[in-house]
């Protein structure tokens, strides 16, 4: 029996060799960090005193070989640069390296510089240093880097789409089915083609993999702050560009230099009971009056309520089953006696076929089009001069429940909140305790 010391995987290890034997392969378990390897044929084992002390107490018989020379010694070829969000590693290349590297959420390969680009997310760089451990020649971190700034831009007033390349509307077709493949909304997936196809118009004569992050910042001090576009539009733009040059075209520069604009701090848009009561009681059609109902009876979201089946109604529970709302989640929520009295009526008279509410033709989805137009409608039948949305039903209900008592880890629930922090926005519009504050000027 035998061992020695060896570099495996660029680590010290000690071998140990003997012949096929149960007794001494249940020995040689018993020691920490033993692992046997198809490719050495062999057992081994931590390179340290302790390790080398078990093993002779352990084996009697055991021969130990030290062959370890300068010629042996590990290279300390592992270069680190920590920048801002993003870590740069170099290192030779070996299928032990690669495989963990790969492991990382986002890593990737720039060849044009030799190096792997890992974000630099939690505790990335610690597994990092941990793995290559004495291996590291050098570990950098700079600050961030200088803001890219605008260059001297045309204001676009209007894009056309139709003068993109076709080579650039194939590789959106390769992102479609990207993204369809891992299961992104077919809303999300629009949104984010949009987005590009506008963004590679005002970018032209420039071709897509030719687009980089200061292309990026024109565009948006070129075109979206100056034709006063919506901070999601930005948000989705940068979304959608990540992904696209990250896993589509590979690009040569680091994605994290699409930056995302400040998020944006706003309180959720809230009717009154009196207001949601006139809104509704202004509805003369039956199928349109439950539709508008049910989303504020239930909290429901646009999409939510346009997906329904009858079979989601759980009369004899008094549940509502949402099959894969917002971010494919199944959720739970209560519905009242007085609301499901309101849909057996509606359904008697309809009689739909496929989806809970259908449009003019049978088994057809109601068109979210038509219903934002109804409660356009009814707002100016009540006489409510507010830009009203179906979405302010949601928010009405959240707050209304939350002025009701309801606690707000419920409310969590019932809307499908991932985290308590979306749904505490809603204690800034509550006004049960706010409208009880008495002002000092009152005692003046």
């Amino acid at each position: 029996m035998e061992a020695k010391r060896i570099i495996y995987k660029n680590e010290e290890r000690i071998r140990v060799d003997f012949p096929y034997n149960i007794e001494r392969i249940k020995q040689i378990k018993t020691i920490e960090g033993s692992r046997w390897s198809m490719s050495l044929k062999s057992w081994h084992l931590p390179y340290s005193k302790k390790t080398i002390k078990e093993l002779k107490l352990i084996f009697s018989d055991i021969t130990i070989v030290d062959i370890f020379n300068s010629n042996d010694r590990i290279k300390k070829e592992v270069t680190i640069e920590v920048i801002g969000k993003r870590i740069e590693l170099k290192a030779p290349k070996n299928e032990y390296d690669i495989k963990f590297i790969r492991s990382f959420d986002y890593a990737r390969w720039q060849k044009h510089r030799f190096l792997w680009i890992i974000p630099n997310y939690k505790d990335n760089i610690d597994q990092i240093k941990h793995h290559f451990k004495n291996r590291i020649a050098s570990i950098e971190y700079r600050k961030k880097e200088m803001p890219i700034v605008p260059d001297k831009i045309k204001i676009a007033k209007k894009l056309t789409t139709k003068k993109v390349y076709p080579k650039s509307i194939e590789a959106l077709n390769e992102l479609r089915i990207w993204m369809q493949h891992k299961r992104y909304s077919d809303s999300t997936i629009s949104s984010y083609i949009d987005s590009l196809q506008k963004f590679f118009a005002y970018s032209l004569p420039k071709k897509h993999e030719d687009i980089n992050a200061q292309d990026l910042v024109n565009y948006v001090h070129g075109y979206i702050i100056p034709n006063n576009l919506s901070y999601a539009i930005q948000n989705h733009t940068v979304s959608a560009s990540k992904i696209f040059f990250r896993e589509i075209v590979n690009a040569n520069f680091d994605v994290e230099q699409f930056h995302r604009p400040k998020a944006q701090k706003r309180l959720p848009n809230v009717l009154s009971k009196e207001e949601v009561k006139g809104i509704l009681d202004a509805i003369k059609n039956q199928k349109h009056k439950a539709m508008l109902s049910l989303i504020y009876a239930c909290g429901l979201r646009r999409s939510e309520l346009l997906n329904l089946k009858a079979s989601h109604i759980e009369s004899k529970r008094g549940l509502v089953i949402i099959k894969q709302g917002k971010g494919k989640k199944d959720r739970i929520v209560p519905i009242s006696e007085k609301t499901i009295e309101m849909l057996r009526a509606y359904f008697k008279t309809y009689q739909p076929k496929v989806w809970l509410f259908e449009g003019q033709n049978n088994s057809v989805q109601y068109s979210a089009e038509s219903l934002s137009k109804i409660l356009k409608k009814a707002c100016t039948e009540a006489k409510i001069n507010k830009p009203v949305t179906l979405h302010w039903l949601r928010h009405s209900y959240a707050t209304h429940l939350l002025e009701n008592g309801t606690d707000i880890r419920y409310i969590q629930e019932l809307l499908g909140h991932s985290s308590s922090k979306t749904t505490e926005i809603y204690t800034h519009v509550s006004t049960k305790n706010i409208q009880q504050i008495k002002s000092p000027f009152d005692d003046l």
